[in-house]
């Protein structure tokens, strides 16, 4: 039976925290050396650059943050190979929703990763999908970031989505980008 591309899941592998990076780099390198680039397609830390602040205002330098502590996420095609790899890559410690015992891991479901990769900035054409107007959805970063209101319109294209929102009693709408918003 061959494995089709449609079979790539995402699933959380579970670190030491502060070992996300260096553990993500083990993987990879594990992925070259054992050719496995077409089963395990991508290693994610959640890292931000976030700015740096004193007294509440900005000293102009920024630090790097992970948005989630002891986790990486990896997209895989799982077989008994690519979880072998994974499961046994030095600083993993797990794979969230596998029960152990040799029972391999429930993925992760699109609407629970969309977020995190949207935070990175990575936003799949496929995403666009879930989304329409009229559908509720809320900011979750940037200068409006908390903001909920309704999609008044969506460009595939540019990536540019409008959000009829209330400020101050008023409705108001605000342009955001598409990798800033989740559905409510």
């Amino acid at each position: 039976m061959a494995v089709q591309l449609g079979d790539k899941q995402w699933y959380i592998v579970t670190t030491y925290s502060m070992h996300e990076a260096k553990t993500a780099e083990n993987l990879r390198k594990r992925i070259n050396t054992m050719n496995m680039q077409d089963y395990i397609l991508r290693v994610i830390v959640c890292d931000q650059e976030v700015p740096v602040l004193k007294d509440g205002l900005p000293t102009g330098k920024t630090k790097t943050v992970n948005l989630y502590p002891g986790y990486i996420f990896v997209e895989m095609i799982m077989t008994d190979q690519s979880w072998y790899i994974v499961r046994n890559t030095p600083g993993v410690t797990g794979i969230a929703g596998s029960s152990g015992g040799g029972q391999k891991p429930t993925p992760v479901t699109r609407e629970e990763i969309e977020p995190v990769l949207k935070r990175m900035g990575l936003v799949d054409v496929s995403m666009y999908d879930r989304y329409a107007i009229g559908d509720r959805v809320k900011v979750i970063h940037g200068a409006l970031e908390g903001t909920e209101g309704e999609i008044i319109s969506l460009d595939k294209a540019t990536g540019a989505v409008r959000v009829k929102t209330t400020f101050f009693g008023r409705s108001t709408p605000v342009d955001v980008d598409f990798s800033e918003i989740e559905k409510i």
